[in-house]
């Protein structure tokens, strides 16, 4: 009986240990795969030429592609189950998918996008929202969150992703990636999963600007050309406005980028506002709405509105009736965005056409063959998981204006990591004509070492600014206030600890020392609200105590004086002052 019983014990510890096995199995494939896939596969490259032949340009790199893009045999699930459900598995294998492979590069699976890839969040209610490498606590962005997470975590050499507003450019703002959006029209449109036809763009995400330019001569199908350099650089100086970062913690990188490999004479300021107000009257007719006044404060919210106008009323004029028909199973936020019926009317989407067409030509006259617009990838930082802020209207105002710009315009635009802020990454992004693709990998190629440099000393000095002021610098202040106190200077020591709290206020003793100094110029109010500050800061503070017994007690609070002398008493029984303070008071008014 008893070997049965240890017997049992045995088999249930096994058991234990096997489930406790499993668990971290899957622990480490989850940690392993960030949430970045949705299908692994395997398509290989064809054998590599023989000598004397070149091999294949993308040869020894591996890549993922959007749940958006057709691979044959695979259903593609456009980030919803209920799509996969109702759709066969694709008959051919996307054009752009192909071209990669055939290129030399082998594809390793297909990756998450945001549900019905028409968000900019990254999150997924379906599938699980991917982990972001640079920033776990923050959304990965979207919609091509798995495609972005994939190179972030070093899983493949590059991505696939599709970009409609916003939607390669943000999550590789998001991740600290590169992020390339294509010139609309420039890559096939053929094997994908359209979102807004007019705006719909392949991009892809690297890590390296070489690998970066290598796709893109093999997707844009460039021959050899001679690289060329930006003759100018235009600074959008109005959107940096929106940033909530520190702005030179861009600008300045940028500037001193330029400066070190183009010289001064390359540099241009632009308000972006006021030069699109002047380049794109269509705005103002846009649903006859706004006046001339409005559109000269808001060209950017005015082109957002379009934007986002021409998306919904494109997606629905694609997929309509399945959206119709699984209504109740969307996600709310996109469930919003895309289930009311279609309101626009043929003069309303002319207006679009001609705003695309203005703008188009407008970025091209500021640009030329040569120029880059600099503008922020996005105003916000990334947000945090279950976060609602990328649900407000402020939000989405500030993104889709930024974003609009290529995605109106169809000019190709690339997202350049720049760091960190706050433990969030931080990019820029640079837009070159339409078909000025080339020249914009040209461009990023020449300038991205530099610019990481730039980035580092940038990081390197605000971080050194940042840990002085934080901890030495309130210290040099309240020993500077201390000195002051000796020599009897009281207004110079309440000035010193003053700074200190500024600098640094949740440190209890920066407040009791002004108590202390209070007291010296009879300003007892103050005293005792600084006493009171320094204790809820620290309960076990004897001397906020005994300071504020005694503004207490030249206000007349006699009782609470008494309390607090006999706070500190308690808390420092060897404080004979405080005893007999208490001690007196007792005896005058008790």
């Amino acid at each position: 009986m008893a070997s049965q019983a240890a017997n049992l014990w045995v088999l249930l510890g096994l058991g234990f240990a096997g489930i406790l096995l499993v668990t971290r199995k899957l622990t480490k494939t989850i940690r392993e795969d960030f949430g970045a896939f949705v299908e692994r596969l395997q398509l290989l490259p064809p054998p590599q030429p023989a000598p004397p032949k070149a091999p294949h340009p993308l040869t020894g790199l591996t890549f993922a592609v959007s749940d958006v893009f057709e691979i044959e045999g695979h259903v593609t699930g456009f980030g919803h189950p209920d799509w996969g459900r109702t759709h066969d598995a694709a008959s051919r294998t996307s054009p752009v998918v192909s071209t990669l492979v055939e290129g030399g590069a082998t594809c390793t699976g297909i990756t998450v996008v945001d549900e019905l890839a028409y968000s900019i969040t990254g999150e997924n209610k379906h599938y699980g929202t991917p982990t972001n490498p640079a920033a776990s606590s923050r959304t990965p962005g979207g919609s091509s969150s798995g495609a972005a997470v994939a190179v972030a975590a070093d899983l493949v050499d590059f991505s696939l992703g599709l970009d409609t507003v916003g939607g390669v450019r943000v999550p590789a703002g998001s991740c600290g990636i590169i992020g390339f959006r294509a010139s609309h029209g420039s890559v096939s449109h053929a094997g994908f999963i359209p979102v807004s036809t007019s705006l719909d763009t392949v991009g892809w995400f690297a890590r390296d600007p070489s690998v970066l330019r290598r796709v893109g001569h093999v997707l844009l199908q460039l021959p050899y050309a001679v690289s060329r350099s930006p003759r100018q650089i235009v600074i959008a100086d109005d959107c940096f406005q929106e940033v909530k970062i520190p702005v030179d913690r861009i600008v300045q990188v940028v500037i001193k980028s330029t400066e070190k490999l183009f010289g001064k004479q390359v540099l241009k300021h632009e308000n972006l506002r006021d030069y699109f107000n002047s380049k794109i009257p269509s705005l103002k007719e846009f649903h006859g709405q706004k006046t001339n006044g409005e559109v000269k404060t808001s060209s950017l919210k005015l082109l957002a509105n379009v934007v986002q106008f021409l998306q919904r009323h494109e997606f629905r004029h694609n997929h309509g009736e399945w959206i119709d028909s699984v209504k109740p199973v969307l996600e709310s936020a996109t469930s919003t965005q895309i289930c009311g019926p279609l309101e626009a009317s043929d003069e309303e989407i002319e207006i679009c056409k001609s705003i695309r067409n203005e703008l188009q030509a407008a970025v091209g006259s500021l640009l030329k063959d040569d120029g880059i617009l600099v503008i922020p990838t996005i105003a916000d930082p990334p947000s945090k998981l279950g976060g609602k802020e990328m649900l407000s209207e402020d939000f989405r105002s500030r993104a889709f204006g930024l974003l609009s710009i290529a995605s109106l315009s169809g000019c190709c635009q690339v997202t350049v990591p720049l760091g960190f802020h706050d433990k969030c990454p931080v990019s820029v992004s640079f837009i070159a004509r339409h078909g000025g693709d080339r020249f914009l990998l040209d461009a990023l190629h020449t300038m991205y070492t530099s610019l990481q440099e730039q980035a580092d000393i940038a990081s390197k000095s605000k971080s050194s600014k940042n840990a002085l002021t934080k901890e030495q610098s309130a210290e040099i202040a309240k020993e500077k206030g201390n000195r002051a106190y000796k020599d009897k200077d009281w207004q110079k020591a309440i000035g010193f600890y003053s700074e200190a709290i500024k600098l640094s206020g949740n440190n209890a003793t920066y407040y009791s020392n002004r108590a202390q100094a209070y007291l010296e110029v009879e300003r007892f109010i103050q005293a005792e609200a600084d006493c009171t500050k320094a204790i809820n800061l620290d309960k076990k503070n004897v001397k906020a105590y005994f300071r504020r017994g005694t503004a207490r007690e030249m206000l007349g609070y006699y009782k609470e004086a008494i309390e607090d002398f006999g706070h500190a008493h308690v808390l420092q029984p060897d404080n004979k002052r405080a005893a007999a303070a208490a001690k007196r008071l007792r005896k005058l008014f008790q």
